[in-house]
């Protein structure tokens, strides 16, 4: 069986991501080709986010029947959980053209008002990563998004004049992967905004059960599940999982994904039971090998593994922290006491186990400090 997207799939080899990037949540420039045949056309096709889906279900239906365009929409969570797909969707549903940008494209108000006077009726423009989004242009998308409306600025010094431009109704969809960095006036002109969640396993399943469908590869339940537990909770990472595993099944067995083909496929690349690849044992490793577990700032940890103090934080702590494996505290990281089982080494003594953060007078050397934020 062979997918109709087959050509742009043919030209990425296995080889082309490093092993240490298989559970990154970032898409790279050719990943996004792929995405882009994987991705559900409407929201009976989306799987997960069942809350958002619904709502906005019923904000798109409701537009619709008033014959209105529907309320802005900001989507926001960690990068990978189908923000994208989302607006995209929004388009599909509306049965409008959807113009995609991004916010650190946005450099000039000038820019951001040609594109918006270019937009037909009831079109949609989608802006990621709209948090970063450039200032002038910014407050003119208020008035944008309001008045449908946006003044151009003719000339330079007393002479000019801004001419006010009427522009067509649309849909402004901003994603964002840090919603706080948004500011208030931004923010509260957005009528609908949507939390995305993580996935559970299960929702997991079924979206490498249908990403393995148009890639036209057998997908055992068994060999789904194991998949589904090391992504992450996060789809592009369970999608790109699916096919450097179906890269092993092909070469190395008779092409069937299946539990056993699936852990050594993995096993090859990296990747652990619980989704940790090379880089986040390595950070954990040198947490605990090298500094006893810590406190350790993170430029410290970053030289100790080689890597640039950005990537250690951005790449690698989220899900470290969000499995229970680190803790970000006021003195530094600190690996938790499930890091040291995870790792296969015991406790020190007077160890701090995970979540106290009281003195425990059975254990010698415990402290009444506290290890994590309030």
């Amino acid at each position: 069986m062979t997918a109709p997207f087959d050509r742009s799939l043919t030209g990425e080899l296995a080889g082309d991501a490093p092993p240490e990037w298989s559970v990154s949540p970032q898409a790279g420039d050719e990943e996004r080709v792929v995405e882009s045949a994987l991705r559900p056309h409407s929201l009976h096709d989306f799987i997960g986010q069942p809350k958002v889906a619904r709502q906005l279900a019923l904000v798109l239906e409701g537009a619709k029947r008033r014959g209105r365009t529907p309320d802005h929409v900001l989507l926001s969570g960690p990068p990978g959980l189908g923000k994208t797909s989302l607006a995209l969707i929004i388009g599909s549903e509306l049965g409008t053209a959807v113009k995609i940008t991004s916010g650190p494209a946005i450099e000039r108000s000038g820019d951001l008002a040609a594109m918006l006077s270019n937009l037909a009726p009831g079109d949609v423009l989608f802006i990621d990563e709209i948090h970063r989004i450039a200032r002038p242009a910014e407050e003119l998308l208020y008035m944008a998004m309001e008045d449908f409306r946006v003044d151009v600025v003719v000339g330079k010094g007393p002479g000019a004049t801004a001419i006010p431009l009427e522009i067509n109704p649309f849909t402004l969809v901003g994603a964002t992967t840090r919603a706080g960095l948004l500011t208030g006036p931004l923010r509260d002109r957005f009528g609908f905004v949507g939390q995305m969640e993580f996935y559970e396993p299960a929702e997991l399943q079924r979206v490498l059960a249908r990403s393995a469908a148009l890639l036209g590869v057998e997908l055992t339940d068994e060999g789904s599940a194991e998949i589904a537990g090391r992504s992450r909770g996060t789809p592009r990472i369970a999608n790109r999982l699916l096919r450097r595993v179906r890269d092993y099944a092909e070469v190395e067995a008779d092409g069937r994904v299946t539990r056993e083909v699936a852990e050594a496929a993995l096993a090859l690349y990296d990747v652990d039971h619980l989704g940790l690849d090379r880089l986040d044992r390595e950070v954990l490793e040198a947490l605990v090998g090298k500094f006893g577990g810590g406190p350790v700032g993170v430029a410290t940890l970053a030289v100790a593994v080689g890597e640039e103090p950005h990537t250690v934080e951005e790449v690698c702590e989220p899900f470290l922290v969000r499995a229970g494996l680190l803790a970000r505290t006021p003195r530094g990281r600190v690996a938790t006491e499930a890091a040291w089982h995870h790792l296969g080494r015991p406790l020190p003594r007077g160890g701090i186990p995970l979540g106290r953060v009281t003195a425990d007078p059975q254990v010698p050397g415990s402290s009444s400090e506290a290890l994590f934020d309030a």
